[in-house]
C-alpha cells in the first residue's frame, strides 16, 4: 500500500511540473514526399519508378515513423520541415495519437518541400500565416500555464494561465532570418518571438531571442546531425528573452539511432533504403 501511495505522489508531482511548462519541438523529417508526380517541381526520385523506388509501402512507413516520433515527444506544438504538401501533413496528423490541428502553406520552392505546424487548439491559436522564401511566419495566441506567486501558503502550487501574442518563425535557411526579425521588432515590438530551424543564433540574439541548453557546444550530444567530425547542430530553437527557458535540448531516443554506426537512423543511406526516421534528430524546448 505504501508503495502505491509513493507512486501516486510522484505521478502527481510530475503532472504538476508538466502543467507549469509549455513545450514545443522542431524536426527536419528529411524529404517526406508522397508517391504522386508533381507538375511544378522535380520529385522524380521519390516515385515508384524513380531512383529511390519510393512506393506506397515506403511512404506509409515514413509517415508511421514520423508519427511515432511526434507521439513520443508528446508536445502541444511540433514544427516540421520537409513535407511535400497538405495531403502528407493530413496523413501525419490523422495517425498521431494527439488531437492535433495542423497548419500548412506551400512555399513554392524548387524541391517542393514545405513547413507544417501541428498544435493543440487549446494551447495555440494562429491569427496570421505568411509563407516566404524557405521560411514560414506564424502569428498567434500562446496560452501557457505558469505558477502563481507564492505570496501566501494557501496559494502555493496554484497554477494560473497567461496568454501571449507570439511571432513564430520557422526557417530552413539562415539568410532570411535577419530581415524577418528586424521587421517583426519594428512592426510588432510587443510580440514575443520564437525562432525554429536553420539560423545563426548570434543573429537572433541581436533581436532579444536566445538559445539555451542542449545547443551549447559544452553540452554532451549537443548536435542533432552527424558528420565526419562527429555531432553538430543543424537546427536551433531560440526563444524571446522574456520567456524563462527550462529545457532546450536535442531529442535522443534509442529507436532514432543506428545501433551500429551511432548515427541517426536514416530513411536512405545514399540510395540504399534503410527505412529509418531521417538524417537529423528533433530538438525541443520547454518554457515557463
Amino acid at each position: 500500500m505504501s508503495r502505491l501511495i509513493i507512486t501516486l505522489i510522484f505521478a502527481l508531482c510530475a503532472s504538476t511540473a508538466t502543467a507549469q511548462r509549455t513545450g514545443m519541438a522542431y524536426w527536419d523529417v528529411d524529404h517526406l514526399y508522397d508517391t504522386i508526380p508533381s507538375p511544378f517541381y522535380d520529385d522524380s526520385d521519390y516515385l515508384p519508378q524513380g531512383a529511390l523506388q519510393w512506393n506506397t509501402e515506403r511512404y506509409q512507413r515514413k509517415v508511421e515513423n514520423t508519427t511515432r516520433v511526434i507521439d513520443s515527444l508528446s508536445l502541444p506544438l511540433v514544427a516540421l520541415w520537409g513535407v511535400e504538401n497538405e495531403e502528407v501533413v493530413r496523413d501525419i496528423a490523422t495517425q498521431c495519437k494527439g488531437d492535433y490541428t495542423y497548419l500548412h502553406r506551400t512555399l513554392n520552392s524548387l524541391d517542393g518541400l514545405d513547413f507544417a505546424l501541428l498544435y493543440y487548439g487549446d494551447v495555440f491559436m494562429p491569427t496570421l500565416v505568411r509563407p516566404g522564401n524557405r521560411f514560414l511566419y506564424v502569428e498567434g495566441l500562446l496560452r501557457r500555464r505558469i505558477p502563481a506567486p507564492k505570496l501566501k501558503r494557501s496559494r502555493r502550487g496554484v497554477v494560473r494561465t497567461r496568454t501571449d501574442t507570439l511571432s513564430l518563425l520557422l526557417t530552413a535557411e539562415h539568410h532570411m532570418v535577419n530581415t524577418v526579425l528586424d521587421e517583426i521588432r519594428k512592426e510588432r515590438p510587443t510580440f514575443k518571438i520564437i525562432v525554429m530551424g536553420n539560423f545563426d543564433p548570434k543573429v537572433a540574439e541581436r533581436y532579444g531571442v536566445r538559445c539555451a541548453g542542449g545547443t551549447d557546444k559544452e553540452t554532451p550530444h549537443y548536435g542533432n546531425i552527424t558528420s565526419q567530425y562527429g555531432w553538430k547542430p543543424a537546427d536551433y530553437i531560440a526563444a524571446d528573452t522574456t520567456f524563462r527557458i527550462l529545457r532546450n535540448e536535442v531529442y535522443i531516443k534509442d529507436f532514432l539511432i543506428d545501433s551500429q554506426s551511432g548515427q541517426p537512423l536514416r530513411t536512405f543511406d545514399r540510395k540504399f533504403y534503410i527505412g529509418g526516421y531521417g538524417k537529423s534528430l528533433p530538438i525541443y524546448l520547454y518554457i515557463e
